[in-house]
């Protein structure tokens, strides 16, 4: 436990997946043909908090749906990489744009399309209820599922690791 605070206090970004970490696994269809997500108020909260200690987030998932922009823009995350069928392609992408070196980025994902993203991190994060060979490569697994606080959990250990949880 004591190499992942010491790890909590380097960490300068935060990549997410949206369905299984941000969203719940659960989706209901819309009569727009849209999928209509839940996801936590505090998770949010959490971001915008970390957003404005200046830490970039990046959002990187499969998904391709426009409500996922128009939630995340709202929230000040400028990076949303949309149907992704490479995510380190896009993780590498990120890390370049933002001038993060891989071990200084946590990357909090749930399914094995985030498997080798992961591996790429300096901190590789999951839900409780995260497929078992994410956990498995894993060095920190939330106590709360998907869509239900894990990203909140994550982000406020960060912060608070490095001081910054109740500034302003």
């Amino acid at each position: 436990m004591g190499l992942f605070k010491e790890k909590l206090r380097g960490i300068k970004a935060f990549v997410f997946d949206v369905d299984g970490v941000l969203a719940e696994n659960l989706v209901r269809l819309h009569p727009s043909g849209d999928l209509m997500r839940t996801m936590n108020t505090r998770d949010g909260y959490a971001m915008v908090k970390a957003i404005k200690s200046g830490f970039p987030i990046g959002i990187i998932s499969g998904a391709k749906s426009p409500s996922i922009i128009t939630r995340f823009e709202s929230m000040g995350v400028n990076d949303i990489y949309l149907n992704s069928s490479n995510k380190l392609e896009h993780l590498f992408d990120f890390m370049s744009v933002h001038k993060i070196k891989a071990e200084d980025l946590l990357y909090m994902g749930d399914d094995i399309p985030d498997i080798e993203a992961m591996k790429a991190v300096g901190l590789p994060t999951c839900p409780n209820d995260a497929a078992e060979e994410v956990q498995g490569i894993s060095e920190y697994i939330s106590n709360f599922p998907g869509g239900r606080g894990c990203v909140r959990d994550i982000i406020e250990q960060v912060l608070r690791a490095q001081g910054k949880w109740l500034n302003k």
